[in-house]
């Protein structure tokens, strides 16, 4: 069973991530190898975050990692909160305060089109790829639902009424911005790992 890391400080994602993946692989959180930092997130998309943090893993620890990097997109918003999505409304990263703005924000707007959009950037045996996930929705006018994480209780993905925080994991898993990268991602390494060759760049 191959093991590898995901570079992710957020208890959430690692539990989304091994949920989506299941017992195919043996995932390790930052905890598992010894790091206990933050990692660093100073670019400027979510290619550059994702990519960064899954460098510094490898380049400090050695290990097999993959890492992401998730953005709300919100079309009204000149695509904003993106790479800042975390952070929208400061430092302290709080879910609650970022649904706030973001609805203050969008107050007397009529398009709520949005989309989450996630990119994952695997380092395997110091070979590099990107995948990526979109799904389309919609901001709802408030807060719906106490499952997920982040902005989960005010997107409603395409295609439904309930937003992600309405949704089981299992069906949020199955059309998720995470799950779609997640699955190009097990794709990718199903394929390696029965006929092994180089990825997109050579690190």
């Amino acid at each position: 069973m191959l093991s590898i890391c995901f570079a992710s400080n957020s208890a959430h994602k690692l539990a989304e991530i091994r949920e989506i993946l299941g017992d195919q692989y043996a995932v390790k959180s930052l905890a598992d190898i010894g790091c206990h930092e933050e990692l660093p997130e100073e670019q400027t998309t979510l290619e550059g975050n994702s990519r960064q943090k899954a460098e510094y893993v490898w380049q400090k620890y050695g290990v097999n990692c993959f890492a992401d990097d998730t953005g709300l997109e919100v079309l009204a918003l000149n695509m904003e909160p993106g790479v800042y999505s975390a952070r929208y409304a400061g430092p302290q990263r709080s879910s609650q305060d970022n649904i706030n703005l973001l609805l203050q924000n969008l107050s007397g707007k009529e398009n709520r089109t949005a989309q989450f959009r996630t990119s994952i950037t695997l380092i395997l045996d110091n070979n590099l790829f990107q995948f990526d996930g979109t799904v389309q929705g919609k901001i709802a006018e408030e807060p719906q639902g106490d499952q997920g994480f982040g902005y989960d209780p005010v997107f409603i993905p395409e295609g439904y009424t309930q937003t992600f925080a309405e949704l089981n994991s299992g069906e949020k898993n199955k059309i998720s911005h995470r799950g779609r990268a997640v699955q190009q991602l097990v794709e990718y390494l199903h394929t390696a790992l029965t006929d092994p060759k180089p990825l997109g760049e050579r690190l």
